[in-house]
Parts: structure tokens; sequence; C-alpha cells
């Protein structure tokens, strides 16, 4: 497993305060790892009030990843072989598989369709 990446729903659970994915977060730390953020995920999961400060804060410790062409054409690959993925899911899932890395999300079933076998995922 090359890193972690974090999807909204792991972002709205660090807002919350939920101690699953501190722990994923806590580990990843402990290895080494500087957790990805996908910016797409951070669009989803930002609110733009207080609420965010707990996550605005995770953003100083973390990655993010922009979505450039040979990210979205990645992402196009896969909505067309999982025809019922969002746009989002499929940028996320490109993101993971060209870093190889493990994914905490609150949506383990629809990420593991298009992350395929091989693949860690967390659920939080």
């Amino acid at each position: 497993m090359a890193g972690l990446t974090l999807d909204a729903g792991a972002l709205i659970a660090y807002e919350r305060g939920e101690a699953r994915i501190r722990a994923i977060l806590t580990a990843a730390y402990e290895r080494g790892a500087v957790p990805t953020i996908p910016a797409i995920a951070l669009a989803e999961a930002w609110r733009g009030d207080a609420k965010d400060a707990r996550v605005a804060r995770l953003l100083k410790a973390c990655s993010i990843e922009t979505v450039d062409e040979q990210l979205a054409r990645a992402a196009g690959r896969l909505r067309r072989m999982t025809p019922a993925s969002s746009t989002i899911d499929a940028c996320i899932a490109a993101g993971v598989r060209r870093r190889r890395d493990a994914l905490a999300t609150s949506d383990p079933r629809d990420m593991r369709t298009l992350l395929g076998p091989g693949y860690t995922i967390l659920a939080v």
C-alpha cells in the first residue's frame, strides 16, 4: 500500500470526530504516509461554515489531488466500465488506482466496484 486516500465520506466522518477515521489517520501518519484528499472530494464535503474547522486543520497535513486531464480520462474509462458510478467516485478511484493507495470511504461497496480486487478499502 503506497498511501491513504480519503473520500468525502471520510472527511465528513473526520469532521464529526469519529474514532474510526481518527485511528486510520493515526496509523497512516505513524507509517510516515501523507494522506491524499482529492479536491473533488473536498468540494463534496466542504460546507463553508464553522463545522469545516476540523477539516481545514486536516488539510494542512495532507496532499490535495487536483483533477488533471490524465486523471479525468482514467475516471471516464472507469465510468464506462461501471455506468452506475458517479463522476466524483470515478475520479477518486482513478487517483487511488494511480497511487495504489488504500481508500478510507463511507461507501465501500460502490468503491469496490470501481477499484476492483487488490485494493484496500477501509470503511468509515
